[in-house]
């Protein structure tokens, strides 16, 4: 699946788990954290907004989400 995911900005990550009713919960430096009502944390780490990810990175975002395909495709981070 991270074969068909875009190659997705910082900002449009942070974008697709705003729109998932993840909130910024604290950050020092370049290391963000998110979190979900559910209890669901996702740490984001990046230096400007524009910065992509790296495959590794990519699939530690989706094992904190719990994302599925469905999910990817709805949130526009499948190509």
């Amino acid at each position: 699946m991270i074969e068909q995911l875009k190659n997705a900005s910082a900002r449009e990550w942070i974008r697709a788990l705003e729109r998932e009713g993840f909130r910024a919960r604290k950050s020092k430096g370049s290391h963000h954290v998110y979190q979900n009502r559910d209890g669901r944390r996702v740490l984001i780490v990046y230096h400007k907004l524009s910065d992509n990810f790296g495959p590794k990175t990519v699939q530690q975002l989706l094992d904190s989400t719990g994302w599925s395909e469905t999910d990817l495709r709805r949130l526009r981070l499948l190509k």
